[in-house]
């Protein structure tokens, strides 16, 4: 039991990483040159890079939660 227990942050830190980079390849589809200022390129970086953090950390924090509720669905049975 303890190794499930040692096993969970190591899946959580890998999940995370991986979800922010797959939004963060996905916000490269979006055309910033309309939205951003002239002359503000770091700022962009920057604000895409929160954005990849945020949205790839509640997609992960997602499937975590689904995948947590789903294992404790045969308890509720017993």
């Amino acid at each position: 039991m303890s190794s499930m227990l040692a096993f969970q942050p190591l899946l959580a830190i890998v999940s995370h990483i991986f979800f922010i980079g797959v939004a963060f390849y996905a916000l490269q589809a979006i055309m910033p040159e309309k939205i951003i200022k002239k002359n503000r390129v770091i700022q962009a970086q920057i604000l895409f890079i929160l954005l990849s953090i945020a949205i790839g950390w509640a997609v992960s924090n997602f499937f975590l939660e689904i995948s947590y509720w789903s294992g404790r669905l045969p308890f509720m049975f017993n």
